[in-house]
């Protein structure tokens, strides 16, 4: 999932400026699971701004604030309410199709996002993946090592690891030595000698577009 986080309520109200009227859309999926954007959420924003002098013309929920055809449905009535800013409560992703869909109303997150990650226990979030265009993992045992190695590194261990503890965060275990112990367990040990190419953007052109049809 994207996990997002709140930003402080001070920064989100100095964005807002002097709009006075505000319409808020949370998101039904990532956001919600996060407790970043959720019905409460939206709920609890709504009371703090009307409690700071503001008027809340409209809420909505998405199920998926990134989807553009369910989100614009759900957003369809905001400028019509009178909303002179729009707070979006899910990812940068979400914020963005929102945005797009109730121009020229400007459209303010309430979220950061962090990561695309997973749920290791109910409010904990551990990051996953760097998007970055070119998975390894066939390579490497399932274990990421572009987000879970502190340098990013794809052929191998750095050296710097102590008691198998990463260099750059001593509370991280080495990526490399887990990929190792996993690549060992499957008995795939030779997957260590193919060599991965680096990382890099030279042949990335942003933004990027994928159709499957």
């Amino acid at each position: 999932m994207i996990v997002t986080q709140k930003k402080p309520i001070e920064e989100l109200m100095a964005m807002l400026g002097d709009a006075k009227k505000i319409a808020i859309i949370g998101c039904a999926s990532c956001a919600t699971a996060c407790a970043t954007g959720g019905e409460k959420e939206v709920a609890e924003l709504k009371k703090y701004l009307e409690s700071q002098g503001r008027t809340v013309v409209a809420t909505a929920m998405s199920d998926y604030c990134c989807m553009n055809l369910t989100t614009k449905g759900k957003v369809k009535g905001f400028a019509a309410a009178g909303a002179e800013a729009v707070v979006c409560m899910a990812c940068g992703d979400g914020t963005q199709v929102v945005a797009k869909n109730v121009a020229p109303v400007p459209t303010y997150p309430s979220n950061n996002t962090m990561f695309l990650g997973e749920a290791a226990k109910r409010g904990l979030f551990e990051e996953a993946c760097h998007f970055c265009g070119d998975c390894v993992l066939g390579q490497t045992g399932g274990i990421c090592p572009i987000t879970r190695c502190g340098k990013s590194l794809v052929n191998g261990p750095c050296g710097g690891a102590r008691n198998g503890k990463c260099e750059v965060n001593p509370e991280n275990d080495c990526a490399w030595i887990q990929i190792y112990k996993r690549l060992e367990s499957q008995g795939k040990l030779d997957l260590l000698g193919q060599v991965r190419k680096d990382k890099g953007y030279k042949d990335v052109a942003y933004p990027r577009t994928i159709s499957i049809r």
